[in-house]
């Protein structure tokens, strides 16, 4: 006899949520407490934070997370405390110091011109200590057991680096503000940073300000949510849902008709004069209907039509 699949425990929950996380604990931490909070069957966070970092994680619930890898594709903005002249075990300061070499000579000046030296198109390769899959263990774990594994360089870009503010001494201290593309690794950036200033450095302090549309100015800490929900029912807190459709905003838009629609949500690829006046073969766009539900995403294909590839449950 089939066994029975189990419903999932929770409500039906659709919608984005950006949470600031708070210091200390793993991405996964913030993330069922969140859940708990919201009652929600399904949830997903789009790209972790360490526990000693800080700022914008979004959260995916329901159908958001059909969506969740174009915000963890999408491109980050950080603020980074470095402090020159020690290096540590993991980049970080919560890693073993490994040696010493003080700066006082270290001036603003330098730092500034080293940062413009690391903007554009680069490779990095990703710090032991980075959550990073080897055959499926995070790199991080294999770290803490004492091992080694060589790590393949990855392409980067550093859109734009700005030193906000620099004290010196004998081992200097600065903040950078970072926006960079997905996989860039500020503690592998801060290390190498220091090494080309030739005292090497280690992240003293890391947030997040923005993860694709997402800013901090939209997010919500789990103490207030906790403190908004109180003995209230978890639906209140569903206001604070952001809409999954702007986990895709930067696509374009096409709006299908009645007919057009039906067809689509049969999963079978569709005609609009409209689309190849906005896309090409190969682009992907997102869709609504004519009462302006969004649908989905969809590419079109070389015979120009539009084929679903995620779409929203009705």
């Amino acid at each position: 006899m089939a066994r029975r699949r189990r419903r999932p425990f929770g409500r039906k929950v659709n919608g984005i949520l950006v949470l600031n996380k708070g210091l200390g604990g793993t991405s996964n931490d913030a993330l069922q407490k969140a859940k708990r909070l919201l009652f929600a069957a399904k949830a997903g966070h789009t790209g972790s934070l360490d526990p000693l970092a800080t700022g914008v994680l979004p959260i995916c619930f329901g159908e958001g997370t059909k969506f969740s890898q174009f915000l963890l594709d999408a491109d980050k903005e950080y603020l980074a405390k470095i402090k020159f002249g020690v290096r540590t075990e993991t980049g970080d300061s919560e890693g073993e110091e490994r040696d010493h070499t003080p700066a006082p000579e270290l001036t603003e000046a330098v730092v500034r011109e080293t940062l413009t030296k690391f903007e554009g198109d680069q490779k990095q390769i990703p710090s032991m200590y980075s959550a990073l899959k080897v055959d499926g263990v995070p790199l991080y774990k294999l770290a803490r057991e004492g091992k080694t594994v060589e790590r393949e360089a990855r392409d980067i870009t550093i859109f734009d680096i700005e030193l906000i503010s620099f004290e010196a001494g004998e081992y200097p201290t600065a903040e950078i503000r970072v926006h960079c593309s997905k996989g860039t690794y500020i503690r592998s950036l801060v290390e190498d940073i220091g090494e080309a200033i030739g005292c090497g450095a280690h992240t003293i302090g890391l947030h997040r300000v923005q993860a694709g549309p997402f800013h901090e100015s939209q997010g919500h800490t789990l103490e207030q949510l906790s403190e908004l929900r109180g003995e209230e029912r978890a639906e209140a807190l569903d206001h604070l849902l952001i809409p999954i459709e702007k986990a895709v905003d930067h696509l374009p838009k096409v709006v299908l008709n009645e007919a057009a629609t039906y067809y689509l949500r049969q999963g079978q690829p569709v005609q609009d004069n409209a689309i190849l006046r906005i896309a090409d073969a190969g682009d992907w766009v997102r869709i609504a209907d004519e009462s302006g539900n969004f649908l989905g995403i969809g590419e079109v294909n070389e015979d120009g039509l539009l084929a679903p590839r995620r779409l929203v449950a009705q």
